[in-house]
């Protein structure tokens, strides 16, 4: 018996065809994009034929959790939405209501605190909760806490990194993430400036599982993704940036781990796989690129796990409850372009 009636797995979204970049792009903007970037992000879809490999990978990862809750013994529903692109929010929320679910989890495939890769889904799931004849909420939605510190995010990271080491064991390592503004990484979290700390503690304990082995490679973290006004300070430095001072530096040999991604979004096949590659190849060095965790096994049981035991927590039991860390809270992450910190009613307890 779950306290939950189905598990929605909601993700950023992206086009699958050339004919849905432009409606992408612009929803993606919400005008906060300057024009010639938009038209710069348009000219990397048109590389891959308009399709973002995200919308498959987060299929692939559903179906996977899929399986592993039902090797569990738990068979609930579960659904895909994304922000950005069909089938959005309102819309997979509606159709699990017309299908008799009241009660749904929601696991996003960003496990950092941070306004866009947190709260932002919080508002999202809220608005786009179905009300009933009353005006209230027909549906029960609850988001799963960011999960930076999940030990199977650990692991997974390892044995990718263990398999690139093996081949190039005096490469320099390079950590990447999704650059945010400084002002919403100083606002990510209950407490404020979660976002990279939480980045530096799982790298941390990749590190020391990888000294366990052995194996010490030098390592730094850097930003890519950038996408804001020039004017608005980002999260540096750039991977670019950082590929080039490291050959100044004499060094020949670079892995790049993209641990701020579990699948892999354009962000990482164009600013890695694309641009920090060809900037390597100037500079006449080895770049090679980790895979992002997707479905590995290890990390898919690990999460597996942290979702069944959230399938099974009452939603607002308090602290004490099993798997329940309630770290959101009403009023954390918020956006840093609207003034005070408005709370989301109905998202203060979910389970963690």
């Amino acid at each position: 018996m779950t306290s939950f009636d189905a598990l929605l797995v909601a993700g950023f979204g992206g086009p699958e065809s050339m004919a849905e970049v432009p409606d992408f792009l612009q929803r993606v903007s919400g005008g906060h994009i300057p024009p010639d970037r938009l038209a710069e992000v348009e000219h990397h879809y048109a590389r891959f034929g308009g399709v973002s490999p995200v919308n498959a990978q987060h299929r692939a990862l559903a179906a996977a959790l899929g399986e592993a809750l039902v090797a569990r013994g738990i068979d609930v529903p579960i659904a895909n939405a994304n922000r950005h692109s069909m089938p959005y929010m309102d819309q997979a929320l509606a159709d699990l209501q017309s299908r008799g679910i009241r009660r749904v989890l929601t696991v996003v495939p960003t496990p950092y605190a941070s306004y866009s890769g947190c709260r932002a889904y919080r508002e999202e799931l809220l608005a786009g909760t179905p009300l009933d004849k009353q005006g209230r909420p027909a549906l029960q939605v609850v988001k799963l806490d960011p999960y930076a510190d999940l030990p199977a995010l650990v692991t997974a990271q390892v044995q990718l990194l263990r398999a690139a080491l093996a081949d190039h064991p005096d490469a320099h390592l390079v950590f990447t993430t999704h650059s945010i503004p400084t002002a919403m990484a100083e606002t990510s979290g209950p407490h404020g400036n979660a976002y990279i700390p939480q980045h530096l503690a799982l790298i941390d304990a990749v590190m020391a599982e990888l000294a366990a082995l052995g194996l010490r490679p030098s390592w730094e973290l850097a930003y890519q993704s950038r996408s804001g006004s020039p004017r608005t300070p980002w999260l540096e430095p750039d991977i670019n940036d950082v590929i080039t001072r490291l050959a100044g530096e004499g060094v020949r040999d670079v892995i790049c781990s993209p641990i701020g991604f579990l699948t892999d979004h354009m962000e990482v096949v164009w600013d890695l796989d694309t641009e920090a590659a060809a900037t390597a190849a100037e500079h006449s060095m080895a770049f090679t690129r980790v895979a992002t965790v997707g479905t590995l096994p290890v990390f898919i049981e690990g999460l597996a796990d942290l979702i069944v035991a959230a399938l099974s927590t009452k939603p607002g039991t308090g602290p004490d409850a099993p798997a329940a860390r309630h770290w959101c809270t009403p009023d954390c992450c918020p956006n840093a372009r609207i003034a005070g910190r408005p709370t989301i009613p109905g998202f203060a307890a979910g389970p963690r």
